[in-house]
């Protein structure tokens, strides 16, 4: 009997011990939403250079590779249009070749008012989910006719927060990581 509270009380302590790692303190919080906004920020500037006629083709599709890197495997991106109820999603990386091959003389892509709108949550497997906003203003020109196409769109990133580990010198050390999820298209208006 006296073995087997043992070997209980043992577990517990292995189990908190484990809990505790997966969990977050209000300082690692604070790190983890800092690189989520900035891995945010990354992809709308790789969208910028993506969607920019001036950037060769071998520049976006390195761009490209790199934009990719920032999501979670079968992640897809919303599409819409302006008088168009319908919105299209696409594989991140198709999203992205579709984006640098759109047949405009010039776009320009710029995102602002970037801020998280929900705060992470633990899910069952240990994972934390989160959701942050940005606002989207794309405006695409022909040489002849001047700006032919403008909106603006809200746009809800999921982003992902998982433990990871890696090996330095030896010794495993572990750490979180942000990923990014589907980007959902919320709302589209004109400028």
């Amino acid at each position: 009997m006296k073995k087997n509270i043992l070997v209980l009380a043992i577990f517990l302590v292995i189990a908190n011990f484990v809990t505790a790692q997966n969990e977050i303190s209000p300082e690692r919080k604070k790190a983890i939403d800092s690189l989520a906004l900035e891995k945010v920020r990354d992809l709308g500037k790789y969208i910028a250079v993506i969607g920019n006629k001036e950037t060769p083709w071998s520049e976006a599709n390195r761009v490209i590779d790199r934009a990719v890197e920032l999501f979670m495997e079968g992640s897809k991106m919303d599409v819409s249009l302006l008088g168009r109820k319908k919105v299209n999603s696409y594989p991140v990386r198709e999203y992205l070749e579709r984006l640098m091959r759109l047949n405009y003389d010039k776009v320009e892509i710029e995102w602002f008012n970037i801020e998280y709108v929900s705060d992470l949550v633990r899910q069952p497997d240990g994972t934390y989910v989160g959701v942050i906003t940005i606002y989207q203003r794309f405006s695409a020109y022909d040489k002849e006719k001047g700006l032919v196409y403008q909106d603006v769109t809200k746009k809800d990133i999921t982003i992902y927060v998982k433990r990871k580990e890696t090996q330095i010198a030896g010794r495993i050390v572990g750490f979180w990581d942000v990923l990014l999820g589907d980007v959902k298209v919320t709302e589209t208006k004109r400028k």
